[in-house]
């Protein structure tokens, strides 16, 4: 997919991320301990690849028992902030819809919280499957949120103007893991 152009600012490259997303681990596994039952749930598409980051994590440096993947398709913005859908959209598949996560904890990951929308609609959908209990987690909270949704979990706070884009660059989606700041042009340019 060709990006949006603009300048772009490198904020945090790979190596950085990887600190912040062994920081993310460590918070993780302390909120987790005692739950017999944990389920890394992506939000489609970049939290996907992140949730499987914070899973191998997750397995590996805490050795978390009972340690399960699920990904949620919702869209509501294309990755240039442009609105695709007037409401968030969650694809149900066939196998999610007889889901019982009764017994399991989540932890559910996307990117970037922006106005609140995606992450809303994932914990509405997995709270009607009766999760016993929910986590939010986002490698970027822009902290412009407007719904009523709490991040447990944030990798960076990151306060940018409005007309700016955060872009989380997430093999295997982009080549290198980083995060950048886009400045489109033609919109908002300074004087």
């Amino acid at each position: 997919m060709d990006k949006p152009a603009g300048e772009r600012f490198c904020l945090y490259d790979t190596p950085q991320l990887d600190a912040v997303l062994d920081h993310m681990a460590w918070q993780a596994a302390g909120a987790l301990t005692g739950r017999e039952q944990v389920m890394v749930v992506g939000i489609l598409r970049r939290g996907a690849p992140l949730a499987d980051m914070l899973h191998r994590r997750l397995a590996r440096d805490f050795r978390i028992p009972n340690l399960s993947r699920l990904d949620l398709q919702i869209k509501r913005y294309a990755d240039d902030l442009t609105l695709l859908h007037p409401e968030t959209r969650l694809t149900e598949t066939a196998a999610q819809a007889s889901l019982n996560l009764s017994d399991k904890t989540l932890l559910v990951v996307d990117d970037v919280m922006y106005k609140g929308h995606s992450m809303l609609r994932a914990v509405e959908y997995l709270a009607g499957k009766q999760a016993a209990e929910i986590r939010t987690v986002v490698l970027v909270d822009r902290g412009a949120a407007k719904l009523p949704v709490r991040t447990d979990i944030v990798g960076v706070r990151l306060d940018v103007a409005p007309i700016d884009i955060i872009e989380c660059n997430v093999p295997p989606y982009e080549e290198a893991f980083k995060i950048e700041v886009l400045r489109p042009s033609g919109r908002g340019q300074r004087v």
